[in-house]
């Protein structure tokens, strides 16, 4: 769009960027209310400025979200101090309404391994990684982004490129898919663990466990979870049978979806979701279990009413 439409029709000049920003949010924030908050505000500068003498709408529009997206994560720290259990981003089942304009394996990935990497970045090497590595800005525009040198900004990409590179091997790659569809094999093997975890069978749930696998559930301080990540078959299998036989209820339905690109399947109440559990698998095991109970993090988890493929009932 020429700088004339651009001043004469701000939204307009603005949705085509939309998608874009709110990837680049979510993956600043892992949180898709935040990521929206954060490209409202960016509109509104939008809205506001002189458009006329913006040259590059989509390089003004970036740095704007990633500036406010540093803004937002130093109070969404300070909450985070106070956060009662585990955190984990927001589950996302829609990945492609997410992704960047370029198609490669790490701008596709939102696994939720990858999003606690990028969690336990500073601020500036989580926007040096993302700007760079994913929405292929060059060094020269993320310094002024960041108001760094370009040297600076390097540093501190490759200081996050380190950090990623030592989490992505482990366990599966998070690849993008049709909305629900997950691979026929991790489906079987996601039936066989909901109906271990049903039936308390340890024996059988354990088999279906990596030695070393880890459980991390989000509960938020609102709902019941476990406060710390459990690491070992043994100790998950437990607290998974033991959670299962607790908090299930008659009432709840399972479906299969694809959470943040992983296998996994949502838990749905008569009022809407209440559970998604993402599940990195290697061969023939579950190496990780990613559960989110804390409601306020499952607001844009589509209803069942979405048409995701209902799990088969392993009772």
């Amino acid at each position: 769009m020429s700088s004339a439409g651009a001043s004469s029709n701000p939204a307009a000049s603005f949705e085509p960027h939309r998608r874009r920003l709110t990837g680049l949010a979510y993956r600043m924030l892992g949180s898709i209310a935040d990521a929206e908050d954060a490209v409202q505000e960016t509109y509104l500068r939008w809205h506001a400025a002189d458009r006329g003498k913006v040259s590059d709408p989509r390089a003004f529009l970036m740095t704007t979200t990633a500036r406010i997206c540093l803004d937002m994560l130093t109070s969404a720290r300070a909450r985070r101090e106070e956060y009662v259990g585990p955190w984990l981003p927001e589950p996302v089942v829609d990945t492609a309404a997410l992704a960047p304009d370029i198609r490669t394996e790490l701008a596709e990935d939102l696994s939720v391994a990858l999003l606690l990497t990028l969690d336990r970045l500073s601020p500036l090497e989580r926007a040096a990684f993302l700007l760079h590595d994913v929405f292929d800005f060059s060094f020269s525009e993320v310094a002024t982004t960041l108001e760094r040198s370009e040297a600076a900004c390097r540093q501190l990409a490759a200081r996050a490129r380190a950090h990623v590179r030592a989490v992505r091997p482990r366990g599966t790659t998070a690849t993008p898919a049709r909305l629900g569809e997950i691979d026929a094999k991790h489906e079987q093997l996601i039936s066989a663990f909901v109906a271990a975890t049903r039936s308390g069978d340890l024996h059988a749930l354990t088999r279906l466990l990596a030695i070393d696998v880890r459980v991390v559930t989000d509960g938020g301080g609102k709902v019941a979870a476990a406060l710390n990540v459990l690491d070992g078959a043994d100790r998950a299998a437990r607290f998974l049978v033991g959670a299962t036989r607790k908090g299930w209820r008659e009432d709840f339905t399972l479906r299969f979806a694809t959470i943040n690109g992983l296998p996994g399947v949502i838990v749905d109440g008569p009022a809407g979701p209440v559970q998604t559990a993402a599940f990195e698998i290697e061969g023939d095991v579950i190496r990780a279990l990613y559960a989110v109970r804390n409601p306020d993090k499952l607001r844009h988890v589509p209803p069942a009413s979405a048409k995701l493929r209902a799990a088969r009932d392993p009772g």
